[in-house]
């Protein structure tokens, strides 16, 4: 308990990397700050304005940017911007030589008033002293359209073309951030790979000991939670396994228990009379071979052999080949290379048991090997009655007999199909039937790969 005391609970690993990762965002947000130029603002003289409206053509602006020109029919929709965008259009009216309700104004994604106010001292509106920029000439900057009305009419829109490239300053920050991002990820992946690597090797411990009861319990490791679960794991798998042994002995010593009665039942039986000797001695065997078969389904269902690397192509031509050579119909009709991890013996009674099962209620069996995605499929077909579509999952309870007569020749004791499922669901897979449509059963096993 005291380790997992010591460790550091999943809520502050989770809330370290949140602050970590904001703390490097913070810190490469600041270098971008302190250290990159300011952006370089789009300024349009009011010159560069007139000079396109009068030549109606495009005009380059300072720093390669364009101003165009189109004819619209009808003016632009302004803003009312104040004495500075007044003036602006007041000096620009006087380069065009029209009035100054000729020309409307709309700016966009710039702050308003962004228009230098020229001084009154200087000619036909140019700005002077502090006020002076771009050659003293009124300006504006940022996105914005114009309108002047044209003697005939029609209207002259005048407005920036949107350049598809990035500028400078645009370049440098995303390629800041991007480094920063390249810096962070390797960090943020490896606190994740701490955070989900204990729950990984926990649902890994969880899907073996679906598959090996008798799996070596996880080492304590991780966060507080992940260890306490842990902890909680290997405990409840312990409790199983001390349960799966209670349960083995106590059917051992009752199997035990009952052979001593019916022993004595063997002795007793010799003075019945002739008629019923031969009756009471098969129901002794019956009693007898159900309690071996019940003791030994038991034990290997609670006792798994050990798992090696199983070339299942191999193992089940081997027990096709087998039950050929007592003469039953067996074949082996397709096949391909499979390796499992598993247990060869446990898996060759699957195999013979499923195989058994239709020579003698089939007429014989027809095996297939094939894989799958994550899977390795087995199917053996016979071509007998079936089951009826509501029986096919009774038949795998243990004692359940699908033959109504009871008899031991033809209908068993009614463990084999248990001690299949058993088998397969201890190796991780699972094992059904199916009604063929064409008549008969498929026995379908499904193996990890």
């Amino acid at each position: 308990m005291s380790k997992t005391k010591s460790a550091t609970p999943l809520f502050l690993q989770a809330l370290g990397l949140i602050l970590a990762t904001l703390a490097a965002a913070w810190v490469f947000s600041g270098v971008v700050i302190l250290m990159l130029p300011a952006p370089v603002i789009d300024v349009y003289r009011v010159s560069e304005v007139a000079q396109a409206v009068l030549t109606q053509h495009s005009v380059k602006a300072a720093e390669g940017r364009t101003i165009v020109i189109k004819k619209v029919h009808h003016p632009v929709l302004g803003e009312d911007e104040g004495s500075r965008a007044t003036a602006f259009k007041e000096v620009l009216a006087s380069q065009l030589g029209v009035a100054g309700d000729a020309i409307s104004l709309a700016t966009y994604r710039a702050p308003r008033w962004a228009f230098r106010q020229p001084t009154r001292s200087t000619p036909r509106g140019r700005a002077g002293g502090r006020n002076r920029r771009e050659g003293g000439e009124p300006f504006v900057f940022g996105a914005f359209q114009l309108s002047v009305q044209q003697a005939d009419g029609s209207y002259s829109l005048v407005e920036p073309r949107v350049a598809l490239r990035l500028d400078s300053w645009q370049s440098r920050t995303l390629l800041i951030y991007a480094l920063a991002a390249l810096i962070v990820s390797p960090l943020a992946w490896l606190f994740t790979r701490r955070l989900t690597a204990p729950i990984a090797a926990f649902a890994k411990a969880a899907e073996r000991l679906g598959c090996d009861p008798r799996a070596p319990p996880l080492a304590l490791k991780g966060s507080l939670e992940v260890n306490e679960a842990v902890e909680a794991f290997n405990n409840m798998q312990g409790r199983l396994g001390r349960y799966v042994e209670d349960r083995t002995a106590m059917i051992g010593a009752i199997a035990h228990d009952l052979r001593t009665p019916l022993t004595r039942l063997r002795f007793r039986i010799e003075s019945a009379p002739e008629e019923t000797r031969a009756k009471l001695a098969a129901d002794i065997d019956q009693m007898d071979e159900m309690i071996s078969a019940a003791l030994a389904f038991v034990r290997d269902a609670s006792q798994s052999g050990g798992r090696a690397k199983v070339e299942l192509s191999s193992l089940v031509e081997s027990v096709v080949d087998e039950a050929a050579e007592t003469g039953a119909k067996a074949t082996l009709t397709e096949s391909e290379p499979v390796i499992i991890d598993g247990d060869s013996l446990a898996l060759r009674r699957l195999l013979t048991n499923l195989i058994d099962n239709a020579v003698k209620y089939g007429g014989g069996a027809r095996a297939s090997l094939h894989s799958m995605p994550g899977f390795a499929v087995v199917e053996i077909e016979d071509d007998g009655p079936g089951v009826n579509a509501e029986e096919l999952e009774h038949v795998f309870e243990p004692f359940y007999r699908h033959e109504p007569s009871r008899s031991r020749v033809t209908g068993g004791i009614g463990l084999g199909l248990a001690v299949v499922r058993s088998i397969a669901r201890a190796h991780g897979g699972d094992v059904t039937l199916h009604n063929r449509p064409g008549g008969g059963l498929n026995a379908r096993v499904m193996l990890p790969a």
